[in-house]
C-alpha cells in the first residue's frame, strides 16, 4: 500500500514538474515574440534551454526574428541561440527567416554570430531583399554566390548594389561578362558604366537573342498532369505554373535558369540535338520532371468544339438551399435551370441587384422566396482587405467598433423584408486581409435561422426576424498552426441536424463540437477535441442504419454520432491546414486538403470503428475507397456531381476523378479566372466557379474539359453561390446579385 502511495505522489510530482516546464517555455516563446527582454532575462538566469522548440521545431529566436525584434534577438545569440536550428515543418532556420523580414540589424547580428553563409541563398536574398549592407559582409565573410549575385542585381537594375558587389567581390572575367550582357539587354547606363570601370567587357561574340531561349518555348507536364508553360517576355524566359502569374527565369549555366523572385528553385531543362525534351524543376533535394508537349497534342486539344447546348425547362419544384452550399454542402441545384450567361455589368439577365453594406463572406441561403445573409460593418472604412494570390500571415489591424447584422431579402424582387442588429462592439480576435468578420454562412430549416458571428457569438432568430436566443461560444482564435496568436477569423458554419443546431468550434486551444437545441439554446452535448485552427463546416452522412457526422480537421478526420457526440471513427494523416468541408456522393465521403507537403484526398466508405488509418503504402483499405497523398486542395470545398470528383485550386486548376476509383481524367487550369476562395456549385451539367475578380466560369460537367464561358459580376466574389428556382445568387463585395434567364 504504501509503495502505491509513493509511486501516485511521484507520479504527481513528475507531471506537475513536467506542466511547469512547459509553462515555462510557453512564457518563454511568448516573451520572445513580445520584445519581453525582463522575462527573456529571468527565464535564461533560470536556465531555461535557450533553443526549446515547440511541437513545430520553432524556437525563441525564430519568434524574435518574425516579429522583428533586434534587441530580443541579439539577448538570444549572445546566450547561445542557435541561428541554424530548422523547424520541423518548413525546414527553414531563424537566419533565412530574417531575409523575409528585411531587417539589417538582425541579419548582421546573426552573421557575426556564426549563420551559416555557406550556401548561396543568404547572398541572392540579400540581393531580392535590396541589403547591400549585408551583401558587403557576407562577401567579406567568404559567402558563395557573389557572381549570381551581381547578375542578380543587374537585372533588377539596382544600381547600389551592384556598386556594392563590385567594390568588395572579386569577380572572374566570366562574371563580369555575363553581367554585361543582362546590362547591355537592359539598357542601364548608369550599371554599365560601373561595370566598365571594374573591367567588365562584353564577349567578343554576344549570343543571338532567342537562339536557345525560343526552343525552349512550350508546355511541360509532370506525371500528375500539374503543367508548366513557358514563354518570352522582355527578351527574358518566363515561366508559368498551373496558371500562375508569369516569373522571369535568370540564365545560370547552359540550360540551367534559376528564378529572378525566388531563392531556392531553379530549372534545368534536358536538350536532345538542342531541342527540349523534358525541364526538371530542382529545390533542395526535391526534383520533379516535366516533359514536353507535342505541338500536336497542343493543337488538337485546342479544336474547336461544337457550340454548347444549354439546358433549359420549367420548374417543377423550387430548391431550398439551407445552409453552406445547399443541402449537405452538396452544391447541386439539378431541375432548378439556372442561366448559362449573364452579365452584370450589361444587365444581362440581371434581374435585381441589393446593396449590402459591411464587409463579409457569408454565403446566401434561401428557404422558399426568402434569401437570408449575414454583414460585419467597420467603423475603419480604410481598414486593409486584399484578395489574390499572396500568402501572407499577418493578420489585418481593424480593431475599430464593428456592428454584425443579419438580413432577410425577397427572393423575387430583391427587397429587404429586415434586417436586424446582431451585436456591436469591437471583434474579439483579428480577421486575415483576405477575411472578414462575417464569414460563417447562416442555417435554416424554415422556422428558424441560426447564424455564428464568430467570438460574437451564435444568434438564432425565427422566420419573422424575432430573435429567439443567443449563445457565447468563446473566443475563436482560429490562426496558424506554427504561431497560435497569429488569428485569422472564425470560418466553419452551423448545420442544422432534427431539432438541433451543431457547431465545429476549432481554435488555437480547447477546441470542440456541440449541438444545442433550435427551440431553446439549450446545450444538447459537447465533445472536446485535440485539434487546431480548422475552417472547414461538418457535414452529415444519412445512412440506413446510422447517421454519421463528419469533420475535416488536421489532426483527425473524425465521425460522430450526431445525435449523442460520440466518437465513432478517425482517420489519418491529413494536412496542417483544412478548410474544405466534407461531402457525400454515392455513399462515399470526399475530402480533399491542399497545404503542402501532405495533400491528401479521400474517399471514405461510411460505418467504420475506431481508428481506420491505413499504412502508408497503401492507396485503399477496409473503409479507403482510394486516396491521394498529393493533388488535394486549399481553399474551395470540391464538388462531387454526376459519378465524378471535382476538385479547384486557388490559382484555377481544376481536376476531374472517377469518384469511385479515383482515376483521373483531367487537370486542366480554367481561363482568365486568376484567384478563386470560393466553392463551385453545379446545375443542369453546368458547374460553376467564381473567381475573386473575374466572374463566374461557367464548364461543361462530364470527363472531358470544356470552358464554356465567363460571366462578369463587376465586384470581387470570395462567397459560394446559391441556386434556386431558375435563379443563381452571387455575392459580391457591395451587392447580392440575383441573375436569372430574362
Amino acid at each position: 500500500m504504501k509503495k502505491e502511495i509513493i509511486s501516485s505522489l511521484l507520479l504527481a510530482f513528475l507531471l506537475s514538474v513536467g506542466l511547469y516546464a512547459q509553462d515555462q517555455n510557453e512564457l518563454f516563446w511568448k516573451a520572445a515574440k513580445a520584445n519581453d527582454l525582463k522575462t527573456l532575462k529571468e527565464l535564461i538566469d533560470k536556465g531555461i534551454d535557450v533553443n526549446v522548440k515547440t511541437q513545430y521545431g520553432a524556437t525563441a529566436l525564430m519568434f524574435a526574428t518574425d516579429k522583428v525584434h533586434p534587441e530580443a534577438v541579439s539577448l538570444l545569440l549572445n546566450n547561445g541561440a542557435n541561428p541554424n536550428m530548422k523547424d520541423l515543418f518548413y525546414g527553414s532556420s531563424p537566419f533565412i527567416w530574417a531575409f523575409d523580414k528585411g531587417n539589417v540589424a538582425i541579419i548582421l547580428d546573426m552573421i557575426n554570430h556564426d549563420a551559416d553563409i555557406s550556401a548561396e541563398e543568404p547572398m541572392m536574398n540579400a540581393v531580392y531583399s535590396n541589403l547591400p549592407e549585408v551583401v558587403s559582409l557576407l562577401i567579406e565573410k567568404g559567402a558563395p554566390g557573389a557572381d549570381k549575385a551581381l547578375l542578380g542585381a543587374v537585372r533588377n537594375e539596382n544600381e547600389a548594389m551592384v556598386s556594392s558587389i563590385l567594390k568588395n567581390a572579386k569577380l572572374d572575367d566570366t562574371a563580369l561578362s555575363a553581367a554585361m550582357v543582362a546590362a547591355t539587354a537592359s539598357k542601364n547606363e548608369g550599371i554599365i558604366s560601373s561595370l566598365q570601370l571594374a573591367g567588365a567587357k562584353l564577349p567578343e561574340k554576344l549570343p543571338v537573342k532567342g537562339e536557345v531561349k525560343e526552343s525552349l518555348i512550350g508546355t511541360y507536364k509532370s506525371k500528375d498532369e500539374s503543367s508548366i508553360i513557358t514563354n518570352i517576355k522582355d527578351d527574358a524566359l518566363t515561366l508559368s505554373f498551373n496558371g500562375s502569374p508569369e516569373y522571369t527565369l535568370v540564365p545560370a549555366t547552359g540550360t540551367t535558369f534559376s528564378f529572378r523572385d525566388i531563392s531556392g528553385i531553379s530549372i534545368s531543362f534536358e536538350m536532345v540535338q538542342d531541342i527540349p525534351v523534358s525541364l526538371t524543376v530542382i529545390q533542395g533535394e526535391e526534383k520533379t520532371q516535366f516533359y514536353k508537349v507535342p505541338e500536336k497534342l497542343i493543337n488538337d486539344s485546342l479544336t474547336k468544339k461544337e457550340a454548347y447546348t444549354d439546358v433549359n425547362g420549367q420548374v417543377i419544384k423550387p430548391l431550398n438551399w439551407p445552409s453552406f452550399r445547399g443541402n449537405q454542402a452538396n452544391g447541386i441545384a439539378d431541375g432548378q435551370f439556372p442561366p448559362l450567361n449573364f452579365d452584370a455589368i450589361k444587365g444581362t439577365n440581371l434581374l435585381w441587384k441589393t446593396f449590402i453594406p459591411g464587409l463579409s463572406h457569408s454565403c446566401p441561403i434561401i428557404w422558399n422566396n426568402r434569401v437570408f445573409l449575414t454583414t460585419a460593418l467597420s467603423s475603419d472604412t480604410a481598414a486593409e482587405y486584399r484578395v489574390g494570390l499572396y500568402g501572407d500571415i499577418e493578420p489585418a489591424t481593424d480593431l475599430s467598433s464593428h456592428i454584425w447584422k443579419m438580413y432577410c431579402i425577397d427572393k423575387k424582387s430583391g427587397s429587404i423584408l429586415w434586417e436586424k442588429k446582431a451585436y456591436e462592439g469591437i471583434p474579439r480576435v483579428k480577421r486575415h486581409p483576405k477575411s472578414t468578420q462575417a464569414n460563417s454562412t447562416p442555417a435554416t430549416n424554415g422556422e428558424y435561422v441560426v447564424a455564428i458571428f464568430g467570438s460574437e457569438g451564435m444568434i438564432c432568430y425565427d422566420y419573422k426576424g424575432n430573435e429567439k436566443w443567443r449563445k457565447d461560444l468563446g473566443v475563436l482564435d482560429a490562426g496558424w498552426f506554427f504561431e497560435e496568436e497569429t488569428q485569422w477569423g472564425h470560418a466553419s458554419s452551423p448545420i442544422i441536424y432534427g431539432n438541433t443546431v451543431i457547431v465545429q468550434c476549432d481554435r488555437s486551444k480547447d477546441s470542440y463540437i456541440a449541438a444545442y437545441d433550435l427551440k431553446t439554446g439549450n446545450e444538447v452535448w459537447k465533445t472536446n477535441r485535440e485539434e487546431i485552427s480548422s475552417w472547414g463546416t461538418p457535414t452529415i452522412c444519412y445512412g440506413p442504419t446510422r447517421d454519421e457526422l463528419i469533420t475535416n480537421a488536421t489532426k483527425f478526420i473524425r465521425s460522430y454520432n450526431p445525435a449523442s457526440g460520440q466518437e465513432l471513427w478517425r482517420l489519418a494523416p491529413n494536412s496542417e491546414i483544412t478548410v474544405g468541408t466534407p461531402i457525400i456522393m454515392d455513399n462515399l465521403i470526399f475530402i480533399s486538403n491542399g497545404y503542402a507537403p501532405l495533400q491528401p484526398i479521400y474517399a471514405i466508405k461510411p460505418g467504420g470503428s475506431g481508428n481506420i488509418s491505413i499504412a502508408d503504402s497503401l492507396n485503399s483499405g477496409e473503409y479507403i475507397q482510394w486516396r491521394t497523398k498529393k493533388g488535394g486542395t486549399y481553399m474551395p470545398t470540391p464538388i462531387g456531381y454526376s459519378g465524378y470528383l471535382y476538385t479547384l485550386n486557388n490559382n484555377g486548376a481544376l481536376s476531374c476523378y472517377v469518384a469511385k476509383t479515383g482515376e483521373r481524367k483531367y487537370r486542366e487550369t480554367l481561363k482568365d479566372g486568376q484567384a478563386f476562395t470560393a466553392s463551385p456549385v453545379a446545375a443542369d451539367g453546368k458547374l460553376y466557379f467564381t473567381s475573386e475578380e473575374k466572374g463566374v466560369i461557367v464548364v461543361k460537367a462530364g470527363p472531358e474539359f470544356e470552358q464554356i464561358t465567363i460571366n462578369p459580376v463587376g465586384e470581387i466574389c470570395m462567397a459560394t453561390p446559391a441556386i434556386s428556382e431558375g435563379m443563381i445568387f452571387i455575392r459580391g463585395q457591395h451587392h447580392l446579385f440575383c441573375f436569372g434567364r430574362k
